[in-house]
């Protein structure tokens, strides 16, 4: 069944042409993957697709009756609502079937009325939503529901579109990046659910495990022309190289032709016939078909980077708290010359905090991080890059360097780096605020390169970055030199670019696994379950937001109990904003202090707020 056709479709902006005569269609069934380079319009396509924008030209013509359901990069979500209502707010047209279900209850004399609503109950699976929508926020990490949208971290927000997304129980759901700011257990939560569930999807994500394992069918948009692919990734790449392979004995042959062709132009009098005007045509599609040319980089770079000396990194005993969460105790490790660790572990086990106190943003609570006197650190943050108005793409790089030494005494300049890694001539003079987010990431890591570090440390790099890029980038890092430690979710880029994994396993738990990604999920898979049961009489300061206290309070009392959940979550999250910005922002000694003291005195305050609520829920409990 046909939900979806896309007719000679154009999009422009000014002078900038994204695509023109673009055609496919989507069936029920289908879950497709579309890929595209950063910058060619790969958001745009979506947007027109979701009835969000209109093409420049040509026609989307949708199935009539047609639920779709749109999951943008950047949600725009009710501010002043809850979570729990963001969820009820939503355009669901189940919590229609619940609305008419509940107003016939109302005037229960009109039995033919409640029958067709407790019929529409039955057909839209409306009995459990309650149960559904919790599950699904739960497994999102969004167990607080009174949270307000305006106090969600941009990531929270993602994950509470995704899962009004999946609520909708939509015909068509369509996904620009799914998979950024989830970490890896909500990834393979969301895997398996589109894997098993009938859900008809089209999706731009740099996941490739995701489209590996999700999707039968692969779209590509490359050089202006629409390839479609029917299989996953594995078929899609395997079908790619062989095209490829095939333009390239085309083209080739087309320049052999040329070559006569031009010969017998040269030599033709000023005089034509038919037949001659007829292969002078002819000799004109030879001439495209012959410079036709593929764009294709690889980063083949032997790097001339200072040598390391034996003394790398070295952790002695460190161990860093805040407030009562602990994420390092007396960790110690000594880094050896190019090793490659990648760190994988849940949100907010300490992930970043421990990048931050290698690099010196952050100062442990105890122990030592000694550094080697010749060790240059390049930090690729999850911050980005700071824009300048009218500052050109060019100049950004030439603000950190000019160029990076290469063996035997060549050299690479910020211009030939920025070509290699997809900015061509043209686009290195445009100006940035122009560029898409994957090309802004992109430019990001250049300004981290072009530094010539020789322990290059990755947060979250693959986030926003189009499969080209990722290509390009996972070739710069195999030919890398240095240490490396990276953090990601990409569980196909870990694989191919780590030795061996530091797993967060929150409290302070950091295990060594030599392998890789896939190499610790069979090692985990082969684990017997071990179910962890909370004993009730071994409270943590943390278990406020599990539990309530029973009615035993006055009414002032409980007022003031409800209340100080709300604040203690509230602090919590200035206290990880406030944290997350000493790894981001260049301040120097006397504003360090100043916001020390602030940090303190956030954390304080959650203590004192931390043992009031103590002291209610006891007495609740009298």
């Amino acid at each position: 069944m046909n939900y979806l056709s896309v007719e000679n479709i154009s999009k422009s902006f000014g002078m900038r042409v994204l695509f023109e005569g673009i055609s496919f269609g989507i069936n029920e069934g289908q879950k497709i993957g579309f890929v595209a380079k950063n910058g060619t319009g790969k958001t745009s396509l979506l947007n027109i697709i979701a009835g969000n924008d209109l093409p420049d030209s040509g026609n989307v013509t949708f199935r009539k009756g047609l639920k779709v359901a749109y999951l943008p990069q950047e949600p725009n979500l009710d501010a002043q609502l809850s979570v729990e209502q963001a969820i009820f707010s939503a355009d669901n047209p189940i919590l229609n079937v619940i609305e008419t279900y509940e107003k016939t209850l109302e005037n229960p004399d009109d039995s033919e009325a409640y029958q067709k609503a407790f019929d529409a109950m039955d057909a839209h699976d409306a009995w459990d939503f309650e149960t559904k929508y919790k599950q699904i926020l739960f497994k999102l990490k969004l167990e607080d529901f009174d949270a307000k949208v305006s106090s969600l971290s941009g990531g929270q927000k993602k994950r509470l579109a995704l899962a009004n997304a999946i609520l909708t129980t939509p015909d068509l759901l369509i996904m620009d990046e799914p998979t950024n700011h989830l970490d890896l257990e909500m990834i393979e939560w969301l895997e398996n659910l589109f894997a098993k569930e009938n859900f008809t999807l089209f999706m731009v994500t740099h996941d490739r495990y995701f489209l590996e394992r999700v999707c039968n069918e692969i779209v590509e948009l490359d050089e202006g022309q629409l390839y479609n692919y029917k299989g996953n990734y594995s078929y899609y790449l395997e079908k790619r190289d062989a095209r490829i392979e095939n333009e390239a004995t085309e083209t080739a042959k087309a320049k052999h032709l040329f070559k006569k062709e031009l010969d017998w132009m040269r030599r033709q009098p000023k005089a034509r016939t038919t037949k001659s005007k007829s292969r002078i045509d002819d000799f004109h599609e030879i001439k495209d078909r012959a410079s036709k040319r593929r764009i294709d980089h690889e980063v083949q770079l032997e790097l001339n980077m200072e040598r390391m000396g034996t003394k790398v990194v070295e952790l002695h005993n460190v161990s860093k708290s805040f407030g009562d969460k602990k994420l390092l105790d007396k960790f110690e490790y000594h880094f050896n010359r190019g090793e490659r660790i990648g760190i994988i572990g849940k949100n907010s086990t300490g992930k970043s905090t421990f990048l931050n106190i290698i690099t010196g943003a952050i100062q442990p609570d105890s122990g030592k991080v000694v550094i080697g006197e010749t060790v240059q650190f390049g930090y690729y943050t999850q911050a980005g890059i700071n824009i300048k108005e009218g500052q050109k793409v060019i100049d950004v790089i030439r603000e950190h360097g000019e160029y990076i030494p290469l063996k035997k005494g060549k050299q690479i300049s910020a211009s030939q780096l920025l070509e290699r890694f997809l900015f061509d001539r043209k686009k290195q003079y445009d100006f940035v605020e122009k560029l898409s987010g994957g090309e802004r990431k992109r430019l990001y890591l250049c300004t981290v390169l072009i530094k010539n570090p020789n322990f290059l440390i990755l947060d979250e790099p693959t986030n926003d970055l189009d499969i080209v890029t990722l290509n390009v980038l996972e070739s710069f890092l195999l030919d890398f030199p240095g240490c490396l430690l990276v953090v990601s979710h990409d569980r196909y880029f870990m694989d191919k670019i780590v030795d061996h994994l530091f797993v967060f396993r929150g409290n302070a738990e950091i295990e060594d696994f030599p392998g890789n990604y896939s190499d610790f999920r069979i090692y985990e898979d082969s684990q017997p379950t071990e179910k962890k049961e909370v004993e009730i009489g071994s409270k943590t300061k943390n278990d406020w937001k599990e539990e309530k206290p029973k009615a035993k309070l006055t009414y002032n009392e409980q007022k003031e109990y409800n209340k100080i959940e709300k604040e203690i979550a509230n602090l919590e999250e200035k206290r990880e904003a406030l944290q997350n910005k000493f790894a981001t922002e260049n301040w120097d000694g006397p504003e360090i202090d100043k916001q020390s003291i602030k940090l303190q005195e956030i954390i304080d305050a959650i203590e004192e707020k931390t043992e009031r609520w103590f002291e209610l829920s006891a007495k609740a409990e009298e």
